[in-house]
């Protein structure tokens, strides 16, 4: 197949060639390694790249994927990282609009009858930038003779790959890892990989967050190598009971060679090392596929292993104040029952329901002292390291805030992980804001909003839930599933809360849209969520015949000198069982360092500051810690009003 540039015109073309999403558990090739926690099967493609900025997709190098073009002009440039931040671009920070409104007519493709032209929206602008890196490598030891592949675990916003002039395929969503299969492509050295991003395609609809615009290569890029057998995806399913009993059921898919057996030996065991639970399972080999199980071309076949719930006996619970996790650990072995490969996975035992209408946590009514988060540094933007992770965990049990909304994108992989052992509730939100497409002026006004009820929309969107949901699964923390964020609600959204009904994991789903087309109350969303509600009018919704348990997704807007009314929210805790709480918009305001002309010194440029028009201005200045984690004034009644209801 050849790369198509019309693809970044059409919203049902969201991905080519990439690996389906899965659980994001790591592997290892013994104890040795795993007790280190890396791994030879690891290559890390971050550092410096060769590369070509354009301002648009006519002016780009169409050809510098092929080999031996002649890149030596080239610039350099670090990846992870933004374009815009390494001096190319424009910095743009604009909340709810399109960027492009007021320079370009643009309106999503089968909106308004179809009756406005969509081919060439972005594949034929005059100004939609596009960065062509290329990277050049040979394979570490580890990874030689094997199955690879590469992970860009955030790119935005759609990407082809190349290697070796060859095409390898196609990405758009942003925020969750994208995963391609590089071993028909791969020489043991001199590997030439060549990685076209383009600003904006289809999926700059459905990416409309509140902050800035920048694109790119912008988390980390890996080379992975798989064993000869190997867990291909992971869903450990614990459960607790009432009673306080555990039990834990397994559900595995596998690829190994065509003909060949093995086993797989399942345990889990507590912090002190005592085995709560030890169970074999037989991979068989004969070389036909058992039903419902793929042929795989290259010599391998998948298989599903099964290990279905076992009693683990009475353990101890997963919460906020006691963040307990048990480690699972899946061994499997060849047929002469030599170690191949090690997944470790930590697990907690917990039970979120709803009962009376009323949230509860292993049978307690759950209260959120929450906050909404976008992965920021003042430094480098959106691309993170797990410093400011860390730095940000503690300020938030410093702080008593025990749960996190993933605002409005999924988050790096580290910070689930940290969230589990340090107890942070989550609600994980899928990556969809389209708020641009129905909101203007203040007003609901969703003629040619997306993905609406548009079928050609919906495998797009499912896409992104399907995302989330995989690759999150197994994370305690994951309280909720949520549907994205300001996106109105049609057959579409309705769709993705019935994608993650249909996998009862015992999670809740939230979206707070519904709030806005009552016609779809019964089918979207277990909460009743609302944006900046005041007090009253929570208590009036909670005094009238309720149909679901309330939380605020977003509240208490911290621009300024605010936060001063948050009293009158906890009170409501008191008053109303049916009332949870919820997230402070948000945790860190988004600004960036520059140096001051006139003083010469370094200083925080907020939205508008950049000359970037239309703009939202200061409004991206809205956090309880500053850009550089300084914490505001405000976090004193965060930490006292958050502390009565721990």
């Amino acid at each position: 197949m050849e790369a198509e540039i019309k693809w970044l015109d059409d919203p049902e073309i969201f991905q080519v060639g990439r690996i389906n999403a899965h659980s994001d558990h790591r592997f290892f090739v013994n104890d040795e390694e795993m007790g280190k926690g890396k791994t030879v099967l690891e290559q890390s493609l971050n550092g410096e790249w060769k590369f070509c900025y354009s301002v648009c997709a006519k002016e780009r190098p169409a050809d510098f994927y092929q080999d031996g073009y002649p890149d030596e002009n080239f610039d350099r440039i670090m990846v992870p990282g933004h374009i815009e931040l390494a001096g190319y671009d424009k910095i743009h920070y604009i909340n709810t609009m399109y960027p492009w409104e007021g320079h370009y007519y643009r309106r999503p493709a089968y909106t308004l009858n179809g009756q406005k032209c969509w081919a060439g929206m972005f594949s034929e602008a005059a100004y939609n930038p596009v960065g062509s890196y290329v990277k050049e490598f040979d394979l570490n030891e580890g990874l030689l003779h094997r199955r690879v592949l590469i992970c860009f675990e955030g790119v935005e916003q759609a990407m082809y790959l190349w290697l070796n002039g060859s095409f390898v395929g196609y990405a758009e969503d942003s925020f969750t890892p994208s995963e391609f299969d590089l071993t028909p492509f791969l020489k043991d050295k001199g590997n030439r990989l060549a990685v076209e991003v383009h600003k904006r395609s289809t999926a700059a609809f459905l990416e409309d967050q509140d902050f800035f615009r920048f694109f790119g290569i912008f988390r980390n890029v890996t080379l992975i190598a798989k064993p000869e057998i190997h867990v291909e995806d992971l869903w450990a399913k614990p459960e607790l009971s009432e009673d306080g009993k555990g039990s834990l059921a397994v559900d595995m898919k596998l690829t190994m060679p065509e003909g060949t057996t093995g086993r797989a030996e399942i345990s889990l065991t507590d912090k002190g090392g005592q085995m709560l639970l030890c169970h074999n399972l037989l991979l068989p080999g004969d070389r036909k596929p058992m039903p419902g199980q793929a042929e795989q071309k290259s010599g391998y076949r998948e298989i599903s292993g099964e290990m279905e719930a076992v009693d683990v006996g009475e353990v101890i619970p997963w919460d906020h104040q006691n963040p307990y996790l048990y480690l699972l650990l899946i061994k499997l072995y060849d047929e002469t029952d030599r170690l191949i490969e090690t997944v470790p996975y930590r697990i907690g035992f917990r039970r979120i329901e709803i009962k009376d209408k009323i949230i509860l946590l292993n049978g307690r009514r759950l209260i959120i002292n929450g906050v909404n988060r976008h992965e920021w540094s003042a430094e480098s933007g959106r691309c993170i390291g797990l410093g400011e992770m860390k730095t940000d965990m503690q300020c938030f049990l410093r702080n008593n805030i025990n749960a996190v909304r993933t605002c409005h994108y999924p988050d790096q992989i580290p910070w689930y992980y940290l969230c589990d052992e340090n107890g942070i509730y989550m609600m994980s939100e899928t990556n969809l804001e389209s708020h641009g497409s129905w909101q203007k002026k203040g007003a609901a006004e969703p003629s040619w909003n997306v993905p609406g009820s548009l079928p050609q929309w919906r495998a797009a969107v499912l896409d992104r839930a399907e995302s989330n949901f995989e690759y999150f699964k197994n994370h305690t923390s994951v309280l909720f599933w949520s549907l994205g964020n300001e996106s109105f609600v049609g057959d579409d959204i309705e769709a993705m809360n019935q994608y993650f009904k249909d996998k009862k994991d015992g999670r809740l789903v939230h979206y707070e849209g519904v709030c806005c087309n009552r016609a779809y109350e019964d089918t979207v969303s277990d909460v009743e969520s609302r944006m900046y509600a005041k007090p009253w009018e929570i208590k009036e919704y909670l005094e009238n015949h309720p149909k679901k348990p309330y939380l605020l997704c977003e509240y208490m807007h911290d621009m300024g000198n605010s936060i001063g009314g948050m009293g009158s929210y906890i009170k409501l805790l008191d008053e109303f069982e049916m009332y949870h709480g919820g997230f402070i918009w948000d945790y860190i305001d988004q600004a960036l360092w520059v140096w001051d002309e006139v003083t010469g010194k370094r200083v925080l440029h907020y939205g508008g500051d950049f000359d970037d028009r239309p703009a939202d201005y200061e409004f991206s200045g809205n956090g309880i810690v500053f850009a550089d984690r300084t914490e505001k004034p405000a976090m004193q009644e965060v930490k006292y009003y958050y502390g009565l209801h721990r």
